[in-house]
């Protein structure tokens, strides 16, 4: 679809995105590119990087990739640094980066639980803390810029009633949903940061979408059928958020669903989700459908 944006709509500012290299993430960085912005992004496969940058410089798009796991601190701090440097300024961070399956609350261990709120929720804050100091208003690679950048955290509608066998993932978007109003409250009124999420609902042609479908559980047993949307309106909405036309929007979480979440969920019987996490794992070994930045299977917990 064409942009309603104009194609200098972030023209000069520098975007930094988790889990860019496929996906919502990379759907996000294209369009950021599209309308003018220099790009980095950060995911934990070269290969899947290295087929994006060629990607986005094909499209004239200034970017470049780093590998590196929102996990760790060295990695965080590293890929911050070196977008600087190659940059000279970071003026948007977009936390893209997630981890996702389907398993029973009683068949998910704890450290299953605490690898996606490493990925989703912790990576998110880690990102946020090391690019503070160029985001900030007067920060690094600011002068003569008036006030500071923006923040956007990818999160989910998971949350918003109960979802079925994403006990996991519920939590640790719910904890980013809090993390970024209470970021956009105290780094918004203290270094003009505007800190905003978007809450994707399910997504066409994603790796969560394929992972979580019910359409591949042959029970037969009725599940909720979603209304799925496209990788291009998270990106419309991440470029809106980031412009100018969001200047006076900060803590607020941006639910992009089509009114999806409104919808009961059914009930899908646990057989089903073993079925389903079967057929995962064997695609994710094949490597077909593999996240750029995530779980590939429950048997790595």
């Amino acid at each position: 679809m064409e942009s309603p944006f104009k194609a200098d709509t972030v023209k000069g500012k520098v975007g930094l995105i988790t889990g860019g290299g496929s996906g919502i993430g990379f759907e996000i960085t294209k369009e950021f590119g599209k309308h003018g912005a220099s790009v980095a992004i950060m995911g934990r496969r070269k290969s899947v990087l290295d087929s994006a940058v060629s990607s986005l410089r094909c499209l004239g798009i200034q970017a470049i990739g780093f590998v590196g796991d929102v996990r760790k601190n060295e990695d965080a701090t590293r890929v911050v640094d070196e977008t600087f440097q190659h940059f000279g300024r970071i003026d948007i961070l977009v936390n893209a980066a997630a981890g996702n399956f389907l398993v029973p609350a009683e068949d998910l261990s704890p450290n299953g639980f605490k690898t996606v709120m490493d990925i989703d929720t912790v990576g998110t804050f880690r990102m946020c803390h090391e690019a503070l100091k160029y985001i900030k208003k007067g920060g690094l690679g600011r002068e003569g810029t008036s006030g500071g950048g923006t923040i956007l955290n990818i999160s989910a509608t998971l949350h918003y009633s109960a979802t079925w066998y994403q006990i996991h993932v519920s939590a640790a978007k719910a904890a980013i949903d809090a993390m970024t109003r209470s970021l956009a409250l105290e780094w918004g009124t203290d270094y003009d940061i505007r800190v905003n999420g978007i809450a994707p609902g399910p997504i066409n042609d994603t790796p969560g979408l394929s992972k979580l479908d019910p359409h591949e559980i042959q029970s037969g047993a009725p599940v909720h059928r979603f209304i799925s949307g496209e990788k291009w309106d998270i990106a419309m909405a991440a470029l809106y958020l980031a412009s100018d036309a969001g200047k006076h929007i900060n803590g607020t979480i941006l639910v992009v669903d089509g009114g999806d979440w409104f919808n009961r969920a059914s009930h899908v019987s646990k057989e089903a989700v073993k079925e389903l996490s079967r057929s995962v794992e064997k695609r994710s070994r094949s490597g077909a459908g593999a996240p750029e930045s995530g779980i590939p299977t429950r048997s790595k917990m």
